[in-house]
């Protein structure tokens, strides 16, 4: 099994959830790391609860999350479900993170039955693709030295790849004209299945979002006089994602102030196919 391989079934690991009993589901730790555990993991593990809990048939078409404490990678995740709901077209589920009793995470979502509608799409914008992009993990490991896990097998089983950043919104090419923007693409491994390729999508879309908010104060996520985290998130999934495939990640960010940033993103088929969009806002806080 080579690095990239390897990285690929450490991301499908991600992915799964083992259940314990009726609506109960263990997220596994990783005690060889140290740390807060990334956010996108729990929100993937958490949605894979939800979905385990849900007739087959039915897609997740939207996420709204909110975290509630750090959660610590050391130690396995207890996901709770909630069945608040299933009707003819549609059901709704919450889901509860818990470490040491106390909640992570708090997830509601809502699924589906295939349904034919009236369709439109915005236009997408038109960085340089992916041929042209500097890979995640050289980007990364340039910036901090070493690339801390998941990200490095992040990095390598999606191939990402990043794109334009423009921190003053002067290029419409990347994202909307006077918001600060910026791009990456990847690709979702050819093993996952239809399930798996929408929870890998809101793993991934946790990545860099909030991160854009900082683009305009010339700042990141690992500044030292930086201290970020996830507050909320929220997905629409529009359509199953194609895997081994490339995908856009288009983020713009609107506004930032009293200690938040709101960041917005869109992902998109390279031939300008509409995937999903998602929301964020997080803790930007300025500590000099």
């Amino acid at each position: 099994m080579n690095e990239q391989e390897a990285s690929v079934f450490e991301v499908q690991r991600l992915l799964e959830v083992e259940e314990l009993d009726t609506d109960f589901y263990r997220g596994a730790a990783r005690p060889e790391e140290g740390g807060r555990i990334y956010g996108g993991q729990v929100i993937a593990q958490a949605l894979a609860s939800a979905v385990a809990s849900v007739e087959p048939g039915r897609a997740a078409h939207s996420l709204h999350a909110y975290f509630l404490r750090a959660g610590d990678i050391t130690r396995p995740v207890i996901y709770r479900v909630i069945r608040d709901f299933d009707g003819g077209s549609f059901a709704n589920r919450r889901v509860v993170a818990l470490q040491d009793g106390r909640p992570i995470l708090n997830l509601a979502a809502s699924f589906q039955r295939p349904e034919e509608g009236l369709a439109y799409r915005g236009p997408m914008p038109q960085p340089p693709g992916p041929e042209a992009a500097k890979p995640l993990a050289d980007f990364l490991t340039a910036a901090m030295g070493t690339l801390p896990w998941p990200f490095r097998d992040l990095a390598l089983a999606l191939d990402m790849r990043v794109g334009q950043i423009d921190a003053k919104g002067a290029d419409p090419s990347v994202g909307m004209p006077g918001l600060p923007s910026q791009c990456a693409w990847f690709r979702l491994p050819a093993g996952l299945d239809e399930v798996q390729a929408r929870t890998a999508l809101a793993l991934v879309s946790d990545y860099g979002l909030i991160n854009t908010a900082l683009l305009p104060h010339e700042k990141g996520w690992s500044s030292p006089d930086i201290q970020s985290a996830s507050l909320d998130h929220a997905i629409w999934f529009h359509e199953t994602p194609p895997l081994g495939e490339w995908l856009l990640y288009t983020m713009d960010s609107p506004w930032s102030g009293h200690g938040r940033g709101l960041a917005r993103g869109t992902i998109f088929t390279q031939d300008g196919g509409m995937i999903a969009s998602m929301t964020q806002e997080g803790l930007i806080r300025h500590r000099p």
